[in-house]
């Protein structure tokens, strides 16, 4: 986007990556929604940007919560999304809403307990953000998302994945989902913090949602849809996946992205 000629910063949400925050692979909804707006305080404080020209970008599970932040941040004057997913719907109610509402009381039990646990030890320990279930109907525990070799008959959905942080593509040795995962209690707050929950307030803001067609999330993307208020566009990527409008620079549609803010933001 900066070589597209917009004053562009990117970040890492709070606790992950280069940014600081104790403890560290935690994700919030709270936190990461307000992140967008901090970022949006850094630009408009900027000499060479124009405040009422601000547009935002989010990616993957920050798109719900840049969503968020536009709901009750109108400095915001347009925002996009690309291959989304809704944490709060994934953590709570699993895949496609997979969960049953027996697992979901599960769920809640366990992490519930886990806080003991963390409370006694004086620190977080680690786990899946969307917690799986065995063939059993037992919680798997665990302190990595994904395993070092892929499986021969692989889930599809773990195998993209596993294509893109396991690879040379996106791995990175302090990267969540590549060597490590988030701590075991970050869903809590997403069951009780629903993202975009006031999407209607984006309105009359525009909002642009990219998915990829062949992405496994691509539902998160139409449900969105369906669910704003207008101007709204959901964007379709012929022959992609989730992971494809992470990095691959010939499916990312830039010039759908560029088009729309330089319209929106003009």
């Amino acid at each position: 986007m900066a070589e597209n000629g917009f004053v562009t910063v990117a970040f890492d949400p709070s606790y992950t990556g280069e940014s600081s925050g104790e403890p560290r692979n935690l994700a919030s909804p709270d936190i990461n929604t307000e992140d967008f707006s901090a970022a949006v305080d850094f630009l408009g404080l900027q000499a060479n940007v124009d405040r009422n020209r601000i547009g935002a970008i989010g990616i993957c599970g920050f798109s719900g919560m840049v969503l968020t932040a536009a709901t009750s941040d109108s400095r915001i004057k347009a925002v996009a999304t690309v291959s989304m997913y809704d944490m709060s719907r994934s953590m709570s109610r699993s895949y496609k809403d997979s969960y049953t509402l027996e697992q979901r009381h599960k769920v809640i039990e366990y992490l519930s307990q886990q806080r003991w646990v963390d409370a006694n030890s004086g620190k977080p320990s680690l786990g899946y953000h969307e917690v799986p279930f065995d063939e059993h109907g037992n919680i798997v525990k665990g302190r990595r998302v994904l395993p070092d070799t892929l499986p021969a008959d692989p889930n599809p959905v773990l195998a993209v994945f596993f294509d893109y942080y396991r690879t040379a593509r996106g791995f990175h040795p302090r990267g969540i989902n590549s060597t490590t995962a988030w701590t075991a209690t970050t869903p809590v707050s997403f069951f009780s913090f629903p993202m975009y929950a006031n999407i209607e307030m984006i309105s009359p803001r525009p909002v642009l949602l990219v998915a990829g067609e062949n992405a496994h999330s691509r539902y998160y993307s139409e449900d969105v849809y369906n669910a704003a208020s207008e101007p709204k566009t959901l964007l379709l990527v012929p022959n992609a996946d989730h992971v494809d409008l992470y990095d691959q620079m010939d499916k990312i549609p830039f010039d759908k992205l560029t088009a729309f803010f330089d319209q929106h933001l003009a």
